[in-house]
């Protein structure tokens, strides 16, 4: 008897984080093209995020957005505090680059590698993504 209470709670727990994570109205959505975060460029950037911001757009920017914002229905914005090196250091988005990235925060899906991406351009897409976090307060 005490199995099935158990049992019980874990099916309600399970349902209830369901249903919050998933219904309508809550979080980001996942549906249409549309930026999900308000993004401000510095006003400059070193030569390395320069360099930075011309792979990503080759590479990064038709899924998460010209500045790293986001793209809803598309990929998460990278210009969020989930982003901060605290939680995902440098080593993470090499690892997402390299070899792809399963969904864990947003409900965009998996994230495919980019293979084509040399070192030195993920180097400089990194160096773009955290000047641009710092001129948005993250860091």
């Amino acid at each position: 008897m005490r199995v099935f209470w158990i049992a019980a709670l874990a099916v309600l727990v399970a349902g209830g984080a369901w249903w919050v994570l998933n219904r309508p109205g809550t979080g980001i959505s996942p549906e249409g093209d549309q930026a999900l975060a308000a993004v401000t460029m510095p006003a400059t950037l070193s030569a390395e995020a320069r360099a930075g911001q011309k792979a990503f757009a080759r590479n990064c920017a038709s899924c998460h957005g010209a500045d790293a914002e986001g793209k809803s229905g598309v990929a998460p914005p990278l210009i969020h505090k989930i982003y901060e090196p605290g939680h995902h250091s440098d080593v993470a988005f090499v690892m997402a680059a390299t070899s792809g990235v399963r969904a864990h925060h947003w409900t965009f899906g998996d994230m495919a590698p980019v293979p084509e991406l040399t070192d030195a351009e993920l180097a400089h897409i990194i160096r773009f993504v955290r000047e641009v976090q710092v001129a948005n307060g993250i860091m």
